[in-house]
C-alpha cells in the first residue's frame, strides 16, 4: 500500500530507514541532518529502538555492534560530524557487514551553519565504501532503501551523501509499507571482525575485490539514469542537487548522466556516454570530485572547476553566468529591505550572564570557544573569545595555547568554554588532559540543560532520551570531580548571579592548576522552563531611569534606548532573568509577574 506526502529530504530519509526494516538507528545532532533522527524519534520508535549518542564516533559504533549483530543499522550526522567518525567507518571498511549498514553525511556547501563547506564524498574512495547520492526527497526514500540492498549484498557500509538542499526541500513522496527484515543470526567470526593486523592485510584484498563487482553492479544499475536528447552535442555528468540546477538551465538541450552511485564510480558508463558528444560539463558543488576522475579516464572536452566556483552552493543563476556569461533573468521583488539583524544570543540566555562577567576579566586571560549557540559570543559587545576549532577543542586547545604563553611571557592565563552536550561529546576527554598535564588553564562548562543550538535535543544530562523514556541523569560536576578536580579548584554558580560569576573567574585567575567552572541554569527556550517563568518580565521607572546605558551592556535584545532612558517593551521576549536588575544602581528596573 502507498501513499503520497509532501516530505523534506530528511523526513524522506527517515522514512526510507523505517520501510527497509532497520532495527537500530544513532546520531549526534547537527545542522543539516538533525530531522532525520528526530523523525525517526518522533515517529518509528515502535520499531526502531533509536538514540542521541555523545558523539558521532560513538553514534557509528552504536550502529556497527548492531550490524554485526545481524541486525539493519543506521547512523546520521552532519559532514563535520563525519570527522568525528571516521575511525570506525574505516574499519568497517575493510570489515563489512552482517546486518545491512547504511549511514548519513549531510553536506553543508555555503557554511549555513558549519564551520566548513567540506565536501565528504572525497571520504568514500578514502574508507573505501559505497556511496549513493539523491537529488530529491522522493530519490531519499528509495536511495535508503536500495542502499541497505548493496550493503548485504556487497557486503559494504553505504554512505548516503546529502546536502542542506537537499535535506530541507519539500517535494511529492511517495511511500510504502515497512519490510519485515528478520534480525540475522549472530555468529562468532574473528576473521572478518576482529580488527587485528592480520585480518585486516586479509581483508583489505577482499574489499577490493568488493568493490569491483560493485563497480560492475553500477553499471547498469538504476541508480545511475541516462538522459539522452536527440542531436544533443552536449554531455552533462552530475549527481545529487546539482542535478536539478543543471536540469533547469539545459532543459532538453544537452543529454544527462545522472549519477546515483558516485563511489564506485562506473568507469565504463561514464566513458561510454562522454565519448559520444564534443562537450562535457560537469556540473557538482564544491570539489571536482567527479571531474577529476573524468579526466583521469582521458576525456579532455571537459568544463568543470575551470567555470563554475569551487566554493558555495550552486543554483541555475550561478550556472547560466559561469558556463554562458548570462545574467539572471527577471525575477519577482519588492524595493523592502528587511533591517539588518545580526544573530544574538537570546533574552534571557544564560549565557549571556558568563560573557558580561568575561568582559570584565579579558586583560587577564586569553578566553577560547567552542561550537553551541554560545558562539555568539565572540561579536561585539562582549568579544568573548579570540578563537574556536570544532568540539572540545575549547578545552584541549588551552593546554598547547598555555605552553606557547608561557614561552613568550605572556601572563595571561588561557579560558575555555564549552556547553553540556559538548562536554559529553568530547570534552571529558579534553578535560582529563588538563588535568594529567596539570594545565594552568581554567575549563568552564556552561551547562544549559539541553543539547539548544541543534533544536533542544535530549542528552546524558537531560534525564530523557530520544524516544521520550526516563534516562539516567549523568552528572557533570560528579563527572568533572572523578577526574581529579578538587572542591578548591571547582565552583558550580548561577552565570546570571553576577557576583558569584565575578566571583569564580577571579578564583579561576588566581588559581594555580587546572580550575573549572560549571554554569548552571537552563535555556530559556526550554519548553518547561518557559512555562515555569509565565509572564515574568523586566519593567523599567522612566521616573527613576537616568538613562546611564549601564544596563544596555549586558546587549540584551529585549532592552532599548529610547527618549533618554532605557524602556522594556512588552513582548520584547523579556524572560526576567534579572541581570539588567543587578546592573541599575538607582533601582529602576524590577521584576514583575504580569
Amino acid at each position: 500500500m502507498s501513499d503520497k506526502k509532501m516530505m523534506s529530504g530528511n523526513e524522506a530519509i527517515a522514512r526510507g530507514v523505517w520501510e527497509a526494516g532497520v532495527h537500530v538507528a544513532a546520531a549526534y545532532p547537527g545542522t543539516p541532518s538533525t530531522e532525520i533522527l528526530e523523525n525517526i524519534g518522533a515517529l518509528y520508535k515502535d520499531d526502531i529502538y533509536c538514540e542521541w549518542s555523545c558523539n558521532e564516533k560513538v553514534a557509528f559504533e552504536v550502529a556497527s555492534g548492531a550490524s554485526i549483530g545481524g541486525a539493519r543499522a543506521f547512523c546520521a550526522f552532519k559532514h563535520v560530524g563525519m570527522n568525528v567518525a571516521t575511525d570506525p567507518i574505516f574499519s568497517m571498511g575493510y570489515a563489512g557487514v552482517n546486518g545491512g549498514l547504511v549511514f548519513v553525511t549531510a553536506d553543508d556547501p555555503g557554511c549555513w551553519s558549519s564551520q566548513n563547506e567540506q565536501d565528504n564524498r572525497n571520504y568514500a574512495p578514502h574508507a573505501k565504501i559505497a556511496m549513493l547520492e539523491p537529488s530529491d526527497s522522493q530519490e531519499c526514500l528509495d536511495y535508503v532503501k536500495a542502499a541497505y540492498e548493496l550493503s548485504e549484498r556487497f557486503d559494504t557500509p553505504v554512505m548516503i551523501r546529502v546536502t542542506t538542499r537537499v535535506c530541507h526541500s519539500k517535494s511529492l513522496v511517495e511511500t510504502g509499507s515497512r519490510e519485515n527484515i528478520s534480525v540475522r543470526k549472530y555468529e562468532r567470526n574473528t576473521s572478518k571482525f576482529t580488527l587485528l593486523p592480520a585480518v585486516a592485510i586479509a581483508r583489505h584484498p577482499v574489499r577490493e575485490k568488493l568493490l569491483t563487482e560493485l563497480e560492475e553492479f553500477a553499471y547498469d544499475s538504476p541508480l545511475n539514469r541516462v538522459e539522452e536528447t536527440e542531436g544533443a552535442t552536449v554531455g552533462v555528468v552530475t549527481s545529487g542537487i546539482s542535478y536539478q540546477h543543471a536540469r533547469e538551465v539545459f532543459g532538453d538541450t544537452a543529454s544527462f548522466l545522472k549519477l546515483g552511485i558516485t563511489y564506485p564510480l562506473s568507469k565504463k558508463l561514464v566513458s561510454e556516454f562522454c565519448s559520444r558528444y564534443q562537450t562535457i560539463y560537469v556540473i557538482e558543488e564544491n570539489d571536482p570530485y567527479l571531474e577529476t576522475q573524468i579526466k583521469a579516464l582521458g576525456f579532455t572536452n571537459v568544463h568543470g572547476k575551470d567555470l563554475i566556483p569551487i566554493c558555495n552552493e550552486l543554483n541555475a543563476g550561478i550556472l547560466r553566468k559561469a558556463l554562458f556569461n548570462e545574467e539572471p533573468g527577471e525575477t519577482y521583488h519588492v524595493e523592502a529591505k528587511a533591517p539588518a539583524r545580526p544573530p544574538t544570543l537570546c533574552a534571557g540566555c544564560p549565557h549571556r550572564g558568563f560573557f558580561f562577567a568575561l568582559t570584565k576579566v579579558l586583560d587577564q586571560v586569553v578566553p577560547v570557544g567552542d561550537i553551541g549557540c554560545y558562539g555568539l559570543g565572540c561579536q561585539a559587545p562582549f568579544n568573548g573569545f579570540d578563537f574556536s576549532l570544532c568540539m572540545g577543542a575549547g578545552f584541549s586547545a588551552l593546554v598547547g595555547l598555555a605552553q606557547a604563553l608561557k614561552r613568550q611571557g605572556d601572563a595571561r592565563k588561557p579560558l575555555g568554554m564549552l556547553g553540556d552536550s559538548t562536554f559529553f561529546h568530547s570534552g571529558l576527554t579534553s578535560l582529563i588532559d588538563i588535568v594529567s598535564s596539570e594545565s594552568n588553564v581554567i575549563a568552564c562548562v556552561m551547562d544549559n540543560s539541553i543539547t539548544a543550538m541543534t533544536g533542544h535535543q535530549d542528552n546524558p544530562g537531560t534525564a530523557k532520551n530520544l524516544m521520550g523514556q526516563p534516562s539516567p541523569q549523568i552528572d557533570i560536576v560528579a563527572l568533572v570531580k572523578a577526574c581529579g578536580i578538587d572542591d578548591d579548584h571547582l565552583r558550580v554558580v548561577d552565570p546570571i548571579d553576577m557576583k558569584a560569576m565575578d566571583a569564580a573567574l577571579q578564583d579561576g585567575i588566581s588559581a594555580n592548576g587546572p580550575f573549572v567552572i560549571v554554569t548552571r541554569r537552563p535555556c530559556v527556550l526550554i519548553k518547561e522552563v518557559a512555562r515555569a517563568n509565565g509572564r515574568r518580565h523586566a519593567v523599567i521607572d522612566p521616573e527613576k531611569c537616568v538613562g546611564c546605558k549601564l544596563c544596555m551592556k549586558v546587549a540584551c535584545p529585549a532592552i532599548a534606548f529610547r527618549d533618554g532612558h532605557a524602556v522594556i517593551a512588552e513582548g520584547s521576549g523579556c524572560t526576567g532573568c534579572g541581570l539588567c536588575t543587578q546592573q541599575c544602581r538607582l533601582g529602576a528596573i524590577s521584576i514583575v509577574e504580569a
